[in-house]
Order: structure tokens, then sequence, then C-alpha cells
């Protein structure tokens, strides 16, 4: 029996060998994975961003030239940078789990699906819009018909009535203190 007890004291340690083997390599792929770091440009370099592992900004830069645009194109063109950028994690995750646990592992295939489904695909890019003539301007446009008939006259406008005067000041009723003014009497006005 003695070396039954020896062999499940070996299986143990062995058993714990590659749970901590196990829990150094998954050390290592969390802190590559939390190291993951990723910057984008929009196509004319207008825009730039830097999101974490996790997907969160981290830095906007935008050049001068983003100044020109309507705030609804720009806020578009860093939302689609950023997109752009969040749809990298996924690779680069995939690199740092091959490297450090291996693909084979459920948990790191658990990690890589939940990073999938977490981050969106790259955005499509947009169709080249039609430079404008003044960026940052609308164009306008207002129709005009040619046979318009003038508009009728407006209808003269009544007079304004004078506003109503105030009513006269009540007369106060004559007590015995009249030749106090009754304002700074000595009596409560609560009666």
């Amino acid at each position: 029996m003695p070396e039954d007890i020896r062999a499940v004291e070996q299986m143990v340690r062995q058993w714990q060998d590659r749970a901590a083997e196990k829990a150094e390599r998954f050390g290592r792929m969390q802190s590559r994975v939390e190291d993951i770091q990723v910057t984008e440009s929009s196509r004319d370099g207008a825009v730039r961003v830097t999101v974490s592992s996790s997907g969160m900004l981290q830095h906007l830069e935008l050049a001068e030239s983003a100044g020109n645009r309507p705030m609804a194109a720009l806020s578009a063109e860093i939302m689609r940078t950023v997109q752009a950028a969040q749809a990298r994690i996924p690779e680069l995750m995939q690199e740092a789990v091959a490297e450090t646990v291996g693909l084979e592992d459920s948990a790191a295939q658990h990690v890589l699906g939940e990073a999938r489904r977490h981050f969106p695909e790259p955005p499509e890019e947009p169709e080249d819009e039609p430079p404008s003539r003044r960026p940052g301007l609308r164009d306008m446009e207002i129709e005009v018909e040619e046979d318009a008939e003038a508009p009728p006259p407006a209808r003269p406008q009544p007079p304004n009535p004078q506003p109503p005067k105030p009513p006269p000041p009540r007369p106060r009723p004559s007590g015995p203190d009249d030749d106090d003014d009754g304002d700074f009497s000595d009596e409560s006005f609560l009666r």
C-alpha cells in the first residue's frame, strides 16, 4: 500500500505542477492582452485614435484640417475610426492567446469568442462625398416659382387700444389716529 500512496502523491504533484504552469501561462496571456493598444487613422489622416484592449478610447488626435468639416461629418469620422481600431482587438488577442496558452484551450477559446462578439466588425468606408464649395457650410437650395403671384396685401391691423387705467386707490377708513399715516403704528396688522 505504500506504493499506492506514492503513486497518488506523484499524481497530485504532477497535477499541481501542470496547474501552476497553466496559471503562469494565463498570467502572461492576461498581461499581453492588457497591454494591447490599437491606433488607427482616418483615410485622410485628419482623425487619429488609440483604444485599449477593452475598446475604451485612450487618445484622440484631430488634425487642423478636421476643423473645416461639418460637426456631423467629423463625429461620424471619429466613430468610424474608433470602430476600425476596436475591430482589430480580437485579432491581436488571438495572437496573444496563441503565443501564451495556445488556441486549443477551451477557456482561451471562450475569451476569444467574447472578444469577437463584443467588438464590432470593421465599419464600411463611406462613399466619397463631393467637396463643398466652402467647408463647414451647407448649401441652401431655394425653389423660385417664376409665375408666382405676389402675396395678398396684409390686412390692416386695428389701432392698439389704450391699456386700461389702474383703479383709483381705495380710501382708508378714518380712525382714532387720523394724524398718523398708519404705516408705522404700534398696532398689529393681524387684528
